[in-house]
């Protein structure tokens, strides 16, 4: 059923992590309803929108990061491939600061 992906560990980490934030918020939500409220981005926004935005802020990042890798690793002279812990960390703390500071 999901032979047509790789299911490397940081890729099931990053999912897996997408799915407690989803189940995290929801609790939240329901616990303490949202308010707007205006951050760096350029609307006003309630929690569920700016996870929204930084969920997709974090797909690019990690699209941009396997588009990339390997020109840094011919330009770096690196032997293999930086690894994609390094886009997952940049990704959650890119979310982090949107949820946060958003």
């Amino acid at each position: 059923m999901f032979d047509w992906m790789a299911w490397t560990t940081p890729v099931a980490v990053f999912f897996a992590c997408i799915v407690a934030m989803l189940i995290g918020m929801t609790i939240w939500e329901i616990r303490s309803p949202t308010v707007e409220r205006r951050g760096f981005l350029p609307i006003a926004t309630t929690r569920g929108d700016r996870l929204f935005i930084g969920l997709l802020s974090a797909a690019y990042v990690n699209l941009l990061f396997v588009a990339v890798s390997e020109k840094l690793m011919e330009a770096m002279s690196l032997e293999e491939e930086p690894s994609i812990w390094i886009s997952f960390a940049l990704s959650m703390a890119l979310l982090a600061l949107i949820m946060r500071k958003g």
